[in-house]
């Protein structure tokens, strides 16, 4: 597996990217990029990308909505180039209060929208002359402008054409089109217990349609991380965040979360986690995170522990390890994490 992780802001945007080369020379393979209603992704992975010599670079997530498909592919195009191939193009629907609240577009048709996305994405990198009767008209009728759109082609040669599109995905019908088009996927809460459980049916579903020319998904998912003796404690950093999303992310019936949780079998701790931070007592919702929950979806621990936790996230079908190293030593966690995903 590689040993991925996502850019920690903590430390403001240049210092943190000061942290990613530090990460780099200890063997990170992957930073990913997040994007929500902060400082932009692409930006921020430009500079990363003239800071590093060998570290991957993916949006994790650029949302679908807050950009045309056409803009997608050109910034992915622009990334790839500046950082010598070593660029993922991460996409994902977000959600409502983020897409509706923030860039007032309507949040509808994500799974469509997606999949259009990925292909209009990988023929514009193809440099064919675009064209697209879809939810995404290209070019654009007539009666919906002026007439004069024509159907064009990317000027520059992209360094490559198949750049990697990896994908967020949380519920079943998503995951099956993530798994049969995507070149990886995004879980969350992830535990490799349960994935099978969760989403064996629908990545295999997917995996039936897939293209054999695109290989193997990869998948990343981890946790926090944290190696050494009497680090337990620290799963509790998790709780808030937990909560936060099991609670937060979304109304009543439209968090993909508190879903998840569900299905993984915690029924009534997310409907009380969803009720308790709903009403604003989000110390009380974290309080109730169930214990198990919080370690089977990080690796803390002492070495022989974490090595474990690290086999069952492989043996989960994950290829991506995706850490966010704390404690006394995050360097040399991740350092001790590609020995043990080796």
């Amino acid at each position: 597996m590689r040993v991925s992780t996502m850019l920690d802001y903590g430390r403001g945007i240049k210092q943190s990217v000061d942290y990613v080369a530090e990460l780099e020379r200890a063997g990170l393979d992957i930073v990913w990029v997040a994007e929500a209603y902060g400082i932009d992704a692409p930006s921020q992975m430009g500079y990363i990308a003239a800071r590093t010599e060998r570290i991957e670079i993916g949006s994790a997530i650029l949302p679908i909505y807050s950009r045309t498909p056409a803009l997608l592919a050109q910034t992915a195009a622009g990334l790839d180039l500046l950082s010598d191939g070593r660029f993922i193009l991460g996409l994902g629907a977000s959600g409502p209060q983020v897409i509706e609240g923030w860039h007032a577009v309507a949040y509808d048709k994500p799974l469509e929208r997606t999949r259009e996305i990925i292909d209009i994405c990988r023929r514009v990198w193809r440099r064919e002359v675009i064209t697209n009767d879809g939810l995404y008209q290209i070019p654009l009728p007539p009666e919906r402008g002026t007439g004069l759109g024509k159907p064009l082609k990317l000027i520059n040669h992209p360094l490559r054409a198949d750049i990697p599109v990896w994908v967020a995905a949380m519920g079943p019908k998503n995951v099956e089109m993530c798994a049969e088009v995507a070149n990886g996927w995004f879980p969350f809460l992830f535990v490799p217990e349960k994935a099978k459980e969760v989403w064996g049916g629908s990545l295999a579903a997917g995996a039936a349609k897939r293209d054999p020319g695109l290989g193997p998904l990869d998948i990343a998912a981890g946790g926090l991380a944290a190696v050494g003796e009497g680090l337990e404690h620290l799963r509790d950093l998790f709780r808030p965040v937990a909560a936060l999303y099991i609670g937060g992310m979304g109304a009543k019936g439209r968090n993909f979360y508190n879903t998840l949780t569900r299905r993984y079998g915690y029924e009534k701790e997310a409907e009380q986690i969803q009720e308790l931070y709903l009403s604003g007592k989000k110390e009380e919702a974290a309080a109730l995170v169930p214990d198990e929950l919080l370690e089977r979806s990080s690796l803390i621990g002492p070495p022989g522990y974490v090595k474990e936790r690290v086999a069952a996230f492989a043996e989960a079908g994950v290829t991506v390890l995706n850490v966010t190293a704390i404690g006394p030593d995050p360097l040399g966690t991740i350092e001790q994490l590609k020995q043990f995903s080796a």
